[in-house]
């Protein structure tokens, strides 16, 4: 079992700061995601809509996956850290949004995870997780989100981002 001491510690080693970003270019006949970590960028797959304009996945679905990639992402961290092999990882997040502008209620998400551990040991690691899963928390702790208009990018010392649009 995770002791709180040993909880600490681990959060303690993982000091660092990740610089991480996404950019999404969208026209009527393209539909481009592409995510970045401290300079590693990567593509996603994610098909226009059939009709109209925009993405064919909305941003709650994509938020949710995010819960879910988190965590599975740092069960893995957390069980090499522990000794423990982890064989696999389902999770399921599901919540609700209301009308347009209002945000997401009622966030719930299940975890089952096979490993080669007493079922006490696994359900610690999946609470002692769920504590470290930095997507949760920054949800959690109701960070702010702010929009930068063209003007302000330069006042802010950033640059305005190429575009091919």
């Amino acid at each position: 079992m995770l002791s709180e001491r040993s909880r600490t510690q681990n959060r303690k080693t993982w000091q660092s700061v990740m610089k991480i970003g996404a950019r999404l270019s969208n026209t009527s006949s393209s539909h481009q995601v592409e995510v970045e970590t401290e300079g590693r960028k990567q593509s996603i797959a994610i098909a226009p809509k059939s009709v109209g304009r925009g993405s064919s996945i909305n941003g709650g679905e994509l938020l949710f996956a995010a819960l879910a990639t988190c965590f599975c992402n740092d069960l893995y961290r957390e069980a090499s850290k522990l000794g423990i092999e982890v064989h696999g990882v389902e999770v399921d997040v599901s919540g609700t949004f209301g009308n347009p502008g209002e945000p997401a209620r009622d966030i719930v998400y299940r975890v089952h995870v096979r490993a080669d551990a007493p079922q006490a040991v696994i359900d610690d690691l999946i609470r002692a997780t769920d504590s470290f899963t930095e997507i949760q928390n920054t949800l959690r702790s109701g960070c702010a989100v702010r929009l930068l208009m063209p003007d302000e990018l330069g006042r802010a010392g950033l640059r305005v981002p190429e575009t091919n649009i």
